[in-house]
């Protein structure tokens, strides 16, 4: 496969989509995945995992429903339902599998669970859990202080945490994971193992840790933008390779390559 295909090819690897089988395993992640698989087989109502946009939340609990859902009842709503009738009746059956004709008030939602005994706790994964009304919010408080549901919650870390933070919830919050932007050497890992996974191992071994660091200083470690900026790269190599013939054999990725990236990402002002 000549260069200009394989850039063009590599690109892809890096697009911004949530599927498990392209988490990649790095040491503090990966401790954070155990204890937060350790926690759900513990007596909590209640799970916090968050973090700023981009620092892998939502990768790491498909990755979670994936790898739970064979061996106990494990419900993921991705995108937050807001409308709470609608919240129950999705619940209802999802966990019970009681198809309601209607919808589904709070009310209706806890006399149907209480008719259902189940061999083990269902867990029920909120992303995007700051999207969620403070009313809605109390009622699924309520729905875990009956032990009938326990819930994962997933948010952004943002100045306004405030229903989260707020006393009545910290309670009953026992385990909280945050999830960071990956340091310069992390990174390194991410983007050979991602490369390297797909069998681009002369694009892998092209990136030093000097270039890394540079894609660092833009991205701050924070995978999405990581990937974007990565997208970008790679489209910009495959162009030279395909429109300059005359610099196309370089063995490293040239650092003003990474810089054009992050001038069409926007993370240099043109």
């Amino acid at each position: 496969m000549n260069n200009s295909r394989a850039f063009r090819n590599s690109k892809e690897v890096f697009q911004d989509i949530v599927d498990s089988k392209d988490y990649v395993q790095l040491d503090r992640s990966m401790a954070i995945y155990h204890s937060l698989k350790d926690a759900i087989n513990k007596p909590l109502k209640m799970i916090l995992v968050f973090g700023k946009p981009g620092t892998g939340k939502s990768m790491m609990l498909n990755k979670l429903y994936k790898e739970l859902a064979p061996k106990q009842k494990i419900v993921y709503i991705q995108i937050p339902i807001i409308d709470e009738v609608e919240f129950f009746k999705v619940l209802a059956y999802e966990i019970f599998q009681f198809n309601s004709p209607t919808a589904l008030n709070f009310t209706q939602f806890m006399e149907i669970s209480n008719h259902y005994v189940m061999e083990t706790t269902p867990v029920v994964i909120l992303d995007e859990a700051q999207l969620y009304s403070e009313s809605l919010m109390e009622k699924i408080r309520l729905i875990s202080d009956s032990r009938k549901v326990k819930f994962i919650f997933a948010l952004h870390k943002t100045e306004k945490e405030d229903l989260i933070a707020k006393e009545h919830f910290k309670t009953r919050i026992w385990e909280s994971q945050e999830l960071q932007n990956a340091t310069a050497s992390e990174l390194m890992l991410y983007i050979q193992k991602k490369l390297l996974r797909a069998n681009f191992f002369d694009i892998a071994n092209m990136f030093s840790h000097k270039s890394v660091k540079h894609i660092h200083q833009f991205t701050h470690g924070n995978y999405r933008d990581t990937n974007k900026l990565l997208y970008t790269l790679f489209e910009i190599c495959s162009w030279y390779e395909e429109n300059r013939p005359t610099q196309r054999h370089f063995t490293s990725i040239p650092v003003k390559y990474i810089e054009m990236a992050a001038i069409h990402t926007g993370f240099i002002d043109a």
